[in-house]
């Protein structure tokens, strides 16, 4: 699998190809995703959840690897097609997606280190606009990122770091 947070083994299938094929791969699994789902008659609604997801974003480690290689290229190679989320639920499920798999590079983390993980993934994400057509306020975002926060914590069993 091309994807990190689903490999069991230590060989990474990226090895041997460009950057590009491999954001070429990791972009595809939208594609995939919404013609597996359409095969198997998911509801539209589902069906667009699939297609935001990812929004616009650009599969930001191939990217930067190419940025570094400095090299000539189309950063458009390295973004999703999108469309940004649309409503309120694609907006948190876009939030989730992310961090949930971002996550998985976290090693031996603490609360204040899954505090600032997620506030940067969120964070980008407003950044990059990807919630302009989402009917999404700032306390909602805010009430998002807290429940991410509470279950990485849980997920890595920690327990809140009390001021001495």
């Amino acid at each position: 699998t091309y994807f990190t947070e689903n490999q069991t083994t230590n060989i990474n299938p990226h090895t041997g190809i460009t950057a590009e094929e491999s954001a070429k791969i990791i972009i595809k699994h939208v594609i995939d995703g919404i013609e597996i789902a359409q095969k198997n008659n998911l509801p539209d609604r589902i069906i667009d959840f699939i297609r935001v997801h990812h929004g616009t974003s650009v599969v930001y480690y191939f990217f930067k690897k190419m940025e570094e290689s400095g090299e000539t290229f189309d950063p458009s190679d390295f973004q999703y097609p999108g469309p940004t989320p649309f409503s309120k639920e694609t907006a948190i499920v876009m939030m989730a997606d992310s961090v949930e798999a971002a996550s998985k590079s976290l090693k031996n983390p603490t609360y204040s280190m899954i505090d600032e993980f997620v506030e940067r993934i969120v964070g980008g994400q407003m950044d990059a606009r990807q919630f302009r057509n989402a009917n999404i306020t700032f306390k909602e975002i805010e009430t998002v990122k807290k429940v991410l926060k509470s279950k990485l914590t849980n997920v890595y069993h920690l327990r809140v770091e009390y001021p001495e």
